[in-house]
């Protein structure tokens, strides 16, 4: 055990006192130093350099501005312009110098200018003004629930647009706009200004692409009113804003996702760019938006610009040459909407002594032309089509393509899906032949119904009696090949089919649909849909682009290239080249494992439906100037029958390979009748024998 005397322990404590109190006086010495220091750096500040410094505050209103980057554009394969840009010019909302008490009623006046010219302004909000109150506007429904979702108003589905807007006007501090039309307008613009994240250093677009004569009028009346900008910027334009607008695509405002999806990926994007929407535009975005600048800019109070720094330039974005030949693309569409138009009047006219299912109900179709070379896209047509022009300043034109039955904006050739009829039963011969199931030679008696499967019987066009493969092609005998799928079977069918490229995407870069093969992807399946599928029928649904894909690949002898729309890349000056589809060494995707003398059998029978009088396509190809292998199809369906066309040309060199599909057409010349426009175009100002 350890004893302490008590005169030490006064003698501890009394050391420790001294030694707080002189660490308390250090730190007392040196906070006095710093607060010195600073006293005297704020004099020179305020009072010895005051003057100074005070003229750089007042001028040091400092911001970084991101300038547009040029996109690039699209063209066809020839350079020529598909989606271009031209100047246009925007109304712009700048935070930063606007007063901020009489924004809305500058809004307001500047809605009242447009109005005069009936010209428009970004109107985002998907609820207007009815003879009953507010709605919600048809065909917003994403829109709708944006607005509605937790980020903003946090209501339920089943609320009303009046709910929504009660919260709006409280959400705007707009209670004092008695007017509905007045009110509608700027809640409109202040949720808008909201999504694009208005701010000192985000402008906002209050109008896009103004007149000329509009720039004047709103200059003229905006003299004196800060905050209001007359901007020019580069626009897209399509110089025939009708000639492909489901491959081109077009451009929008970009959303919340896409841009936090951008960010994300380490892209350059502000909340006021476009971006693209589907097509061209969406799928090569990366290449044609470009990189955009910055510049620092400093203004003085009364808003005058002291110093302009540009510390970097933007980047134009890459030029994309497509595979399309605007003067094929054109005749596309021509010949779709002639035949298509053709086929619904004679419809009209046989109905009244035939009945219903003659045509008339024929109102949408679609046709692609491939090189057999490289299966390039050289036309694809969708009807009905629309103009990309008044489609990309949406308002009522956009509202009655979304209503219209037809589907203007439904891309037909790429997307849609469609019973190919007999124009399946080459591939059935292929796969049949090459199985050993028949030989070139061997016959079948057609009796007209075939009922094998009492549950799924066949009829023919005719009564062929004992009839070959060959005459089987060319007379289109469903007999015959009810009977060759059944022997043959569903699993084998599907597997060559896939070869040739149906129900299999093409490669192309754009969106397109995988179609549908009948017992692959068939939910349920009874051994008797079998000789449904033979025949085209059954599940079987594939697009125009997978039709011509395949009959290109019976043209080239059974190897399956990826078809493609893409041609090359340059940059925006043209000189460079990005990337180049190398047509020489064109990718192969498939080969159909079919014998060159089996695919020569089934050739021959293309070519006689063509030379044969016998044969389906005779009345229009017969004494045609190039020698064509094709096969004709109809499809039933509710209504009257699809009609399908797919062939190749020249038979002995194969150079171009079209399908063509008239929903409800009918009669088989009509759609014939597409793929031969087509076929003189290419071959105007060529060599034929």
């Amino acid at each position: 055990m350890i004893f302490t005397l008590p005169n030490e322990d006064k003698d501890r404590q009394e050391q420790q006192k001294r030694f707080i109190s002189k660490r308390v006086g250090i730190c007392v010495i040196i906070t006095l130093v710093i607060f010195c220091g600073f006293v005297v750096r704020l004099f020179f500040w305020q009072i010895a350099d005051g003057k100074e410094y005070s003229e750089i505050a007042r001028n040091s209103t400092a911001y970084s501005v991101t300038t547009d980057a040029t996109r690039g554009e699209i063209l066809d394969c020839n350079g020529v312009g598909l989606a271009v840009n031209r100047t246009g010019y925007r109304v712009a909302i700048d935070k930063l110098y606007m007063d901020e008490d009489k924004l809305d009623s500058t809004l307001l006046s500047l809605i009242r200018l447009m109005n005069t010219r009936g010209e428009k302004w970004i109107d985002a909000l998907p609820i207007k003004l009815g003879d009953n109150g507010f709605e919600f506007r048809k065909n917003r429904a994403d829109d709708i629930k944006t607005l509605k979702s937790e980020d903003y108003l946090d209501l339920k589905n089943s609320d009303s647009a009046d709910k929504c807007i009660k919260l709006l006007t409280e959400r705007y501090d707009l209670g004092k706009i008695k007017n509905k039309t007045n009110l509608r307008n700027l809640i409109s613009i202040h949720y808008n200004m909201e999504l694009c994240y208005y701010s000192n250093s985000t402008p906002y677009i209050f109008a896009q692409d103004i007149s000329s004569d509009m720039v004047a009028i709103i200059s003229e009346n905006t003299q004196g009113t800060s905050g209001v900008e007359i901007q020019t910027f580069l626009t897209r334009y399509n110089p025939v804003g009708n000639l492909a607008p489901h491959i081109l695509g077009a451009l929008g405002s970009i959303n919340q996702e896409e841009y936090e999806a951008k960010i994300k990926e380490g892209k350059d994007y502000g909340y006021n760019d476009s971006i693209g929407k589907f097509g061209i535009e969406l799928a090569y975005e990366d290449e044609l938006k470009g990189v955009g600048g910055e510049r620092m800019v400093q203004k003085n109070s009364e808003g005058n610009i002291t110093k302009l720094v540009q510390s970097e330039a933007a980047k134009p974005g890459n030029t994309v040459y497509l595979t399309i030949d605007s003067k094929l693309q054109k005749v596309a569409n021509t010949a779709l909407a002639t035949q298509i138009k053709a086929a619904k009047a004679n419809g009209q006219t046989e109905m009244l002594s035939e009945g219903e299912g003659q045509g008339e109900d024929c109102e949408t179709g679609a046709a692609v032309m491939l090189s057999v070379k490289d299966f390039s896209v050289l036309a694809s047509a969708s009807y009905p089509t629309y103009d990309l022009n008044k489609y990309s300043k949406y308002g009522d034109y956009y509202v009655a393509l979304s209503e219209a039955k037809t589907a203007p904006m439904y891309n037909r050739a790429f997307i849609g899906s469609f019973a190919p009829g007999s124009v399946f039963k080459p591939c059935v011969a292929c796969a049949a032949l090459q199985e050993g199931t028949i030989t070139p030679f061997s016959t079948v008696t057609c009796t007209k119904y075939y009922d094998y499967y009492p549950s799924n019987p066949v009829a023919c066009m005719g009564t062929h009696g004992s009839i070959g493969l060959n005459d089987a092609i060319t007379e289109s005998c469903n007999y015959f090949f009810a009977e060759t799928g059944r022997k043959l079977g569903i699993n084998t069918m599907y597997l060559y089919a896939e070869k040739f490229g149906l129900g299999e995407k093409t490669g192309l870069e754009v969106d397109e649909s995988t179609g549908f093969l009948a017992g692959r992807d068939s939910t349920t399946w009874q051994e008797g849909n079998t000789v449904q599928a033979a025949i085209g029928q059954s599940d079987n649904a594939f697009t125009p682009v997978q039709l011509a894909t395949y009959v290109a690949t019976i043209a080239n002898n059974g190897t399956r290239l990826k078809t493609h729309i893409v041609k090359e890349i340059r940059n925006y000056e043209r000189k460079k080249t990005v990337y180049k589809y190398n047509s020489s060494k064109p990718e192969v995707l498939s080969t159909s494992g079919v014998s060159k003398d089996n695919l020569a059998t089934v050739q021959s029978a293309m070519r006689n439906v063509v030379s044969s009088p016998y044969g389906t396509a005779y009345s229009v190809f017969g004494n045609y100037k190039v020698k064509v292998a094709a096969k004709t199809g109809t499809a039933e369906n509710s209504g009257s029958d699809h009609t399908v066309f797919i062939c190749y040309a020249p038979y002995e060199k194969p150079e171009v390979a079209v399908a063509v599909v008239l929903e409800h057409g009918a009669k088989g010349r009509f759609s014939m009748g597409v793929a031969k426009s087509l076929l003189d175009e290419y071959f105007k100002n060529k060599k034929t024998s």
